[in-house]
């Protein structure tokens, strides 16, 4: 499952091996966010509880990360803006993906919101910002084809409709999202942004379950393992990781390295769902990851430089 991670694209030394381990690992940390997301729920949790307890347990390593007091020295104004807009739309994101799982596999929800990169091409596309190169076409292609595979490969069971829209509605709203994440990482840097961003997402989360009667303090061992691990390790180590690669990266071969990500959550889902890898998902998710690298490998536009898929 993506999640917004807005990193900066400054330069730094090191060893482009190691800093590609730094993104493969983080790939595969925010990869296994909907495996877990089903572990914790399966376990008794609701969603809204469960991403709840992940975001707000995470927030007090990020501001640590993001250097203590250094967080709140934001101008209050900015800050409101990272909370309420940054930290509801990341709310709308992950609530739309995970919501998706009802209804769909797991693998199937990684690839389909991995479509995101073809939209923020097509709305690049129709506001005139950036032209639709031959390279842009074919990955367009591409990525639709992948989509109309495993949604509806001949001889297969159709998957639920609503799964669907649910997580191409959530790659739409990312792909719009990601002008603001933009914005706001350049307005501070991407700790600060995250740490808050994260604020934000836990608050709506919070209300969602009280409002809906699903909060409850008390859980079973396994929900908090997976509320702890979905804290720790894909949010804290994934945001370490990612913002460590993409310094000696840049962003494009950052996102590029990232279409691993649908792949592990493919194979962890198998692993610990037991839900079968099926060939139209390969199939379709290669035509996504093919997309992926096209439309990544000439980005010009700081949108789409600042759209990290993890």
């Amino acid at each position: 499952m993506a999640d917004a991670i807005p990193g900066g694209t400054r330069v730094a030394a090191g060893s482009p091996l190691v800093a590609t381990g730094f993104v493969a690992v983080a790939a595969c940390c925010f990869g296994s966010v909907s495996v877990l997301t089903l572990v914790g729920t399966g376990a008794g949790a609701s969603l809204p509880t469960l991403i709840m307890w992940r975001y707000a347990m995470a927030v007090p390593l990020l501001m640590i990360i993001a250097g203590g007091a250094a967080a709140f020295r934001v101008e209050r104004r900015l800050l409101w803006r990272i909370i309420l807009l940054g930290g509801g739309g990341q709310a709308i994101v992950t609530g739309f993906t995970l919501v998706s799982l009802r209804w769909i596999p797991a693998a199937t929800e990684a690839f389909l919101f991995y479509t995101f990169p073809a939209w923020v091409a097509i709305f690049a596309a129709v506001r005139g910002t950036e032209p639709l190169t031959r390279d842009r076409v074919v990955a367009l292609v591409l990525a639709m084809g992948g989509i109309a595979f495993m949604v509806g490969a001949p001889g297969a069971e159709s998957l639920k409709p609503i799964g669907v829209v649910f997580v191409i509605a959530a790659a739409i709203v990312y792909a719009l999202y990601i002008p603001l994440l933009d914005d706001l990482r350049h307005r501070t840097n991407g700790a600060i942004t995250t740490a808050w961003l994260s604020v934000g997402s836990a608050v709506v989360f919070g209300v969602w379950a009280v409002a809906g009667g699903s909060f409850r303090l008390a859980q079973p061992p396994t929900v908090w393992f997976a509320a702890v691990t979905l804290a720790i390790v894909c949010t804290v180590v994934a945001f370490l990781m990612i913002l460590r690669g993409l310094a000696v990266l840049g962003p494009v071969r950052t996102a590029i390295t990232c279409t691993i990500e649908p792949f592990w959550t493919a194979v962890l889902a198998a692993l610990v769902l037991a839900q079968p890898i099926q060939a139209r998902t390969l199939v379709g998710g290669g035509l996504i990851a093919v997309a992926v690298f096209l439309l990544q490998r000439k980005s010009s536009t700081d949108a789409e430089d600042a759209a990290v898929p993890v």
